[in-house]
């Protein structure tokens, strides 16, 4: 077995996330393709629920790619692979069948890459698993497709080759088992993925979820190497935060929050970088001050977590509407992916 650094190993989990990016726009455009070219209403119409789906899905494992916040090119391999599909999709030598069979494939290795993620965040730090929670809602749902693709299978192939439709044996079963596998997960899970998605409450809180957990990662640890890979993830987190809500959120809500707040928030943030500077000049090894500097760093931020938590994100839901809310998440998200790519 190969030994790699965390860092190393944090690279590929965010390479694999980019890969699982490129994969879901992929599918996006070939579910559009498939309707398009399908002959069959009932499948059709599936098949535009299915996109649906995918489409709201995109917009998840972008916040994922967010919150993870290390910004990485997809594989080789998927690089190739992407134009390579698109042109045998586009092609006439496959039936509709043939290509809603690769279609199903595809789904199958989004939905084992979304599983592998889990497995190795497991393996690398519990902030990884924070930042990747919302790709549960993938998982249950790319089953849910998958499943739903095997009865589309079955009714295609058989009309391709016979002109007539399928027994309802296998489409009847997936179709019920579907139905009650939504009545127990689908209204927690599939139901809320947009306010998940797009709350900008939910999306800081992800923030402070994630921070929280780094913290106690490094109280776990003594090792320097570990401390300096924590504190790294930790250091870039909380500046593209707080950049992040100085350009989007605060702007924002100073008309209704006022200026004395607003502006404690913006001198917290200030504090917090001449913290995270200083602590970043002692270095791990010297373990006592920088676990005594790493407190002092948590305590303040906890205050200011608080504050945003049980004044701010009121303040918000009493004075944006759901719309305005959807719209600040949406600039919130594009504005820290773009600082995270300027971060490197």
């Amino acid at each position: 077995m190969v030994t790699m650094p965390l860092d190393t190993k944090r690279l590929a989990i965010g390479e694999r996330l980019a890969d699982l990016l490129a994969f879901q726009k992929l599918i996006i455009s070939n579910e559009q393709k498939l309707i398009d070219a399908c002959p069959y209403e009932d499948i059709r119409e599936r098949l535009q629920n299915m996109l649906s789906d995918d489409q709201k899905n995109l917009g998840i494992i972008e916040t994922v790619i967010v919150q993870y916040g290390i910004q990485v090119e997809p594989s080789a391999a998927t690089k190739i692979f992407i134009p390579q599909f698109e042109q045998m999709m586009s092609g006439s030598e496959f039936t509709f069948y043939q290509k809603l069979i690769h279609h199903e494939l595809m789904k199958h290795g989004q939905a084992m890459s979304g599983l592998m993620i889990h497995k190795a965040a497991q393996k690398v730090g519990a902030d990884i698993e924070v930042a990747i929670t919302p790709l549960n809602t993938l998982s249950f749902e790319g089953r849910a497709h998958q499943e739903q693709l095997k009865g589309m299978l079955e009714q295609a192939g058989v009309r391709e080759m016979t002109g007539e439709d399928a027994d309802q044996g296998l489409w009847a079963r997936v179709q019920d088992g579907i139905a009650a596998l939504s009545g127990v997960a689908g209204s927690v899970i599939t139901q809320n993925t947009d306010k998940q998605d797009m709350n900008i409450q939910h999306l800081i809180w992800l923030d402070h979820a994630k921070v929280n957990t780094i913290f106690t990662e490094i109280g776990a640890t003594k090792e320097p190497q570990k401390l300096q890979e924590y504190f790294g993830q930790l250091y870039n987190d909380l500046l593209a935060h707080a950049q992040a809500e100085e350009e989007v959120v605060y702007p924002q809500i100073r008309s209704f929050y006022g200026d004395d707040k607003t502006q404690e928030l913006y001198s917290e943030q200030a504090e917090w970088r001449q913290m995270l500077d200083e602590i970043k000049s002692i270095g791990p090894e010297n373990t006592d001050e920088f676990k005594s500097k790493i407190k002092q760093l948590m305590d303040s931020i906890g205050d200011h977590i608080r504050q945003e938590e049980f004044t701010m994100f009121p303040a918000i839901d009493k004075n944006c509407s759901d719309q305005q809310k959807e719209q600040m998440a949406t600039q919130f998200k594009a504005a820290k992916s773009k600082i995270q790519q300027q971060m490197g």
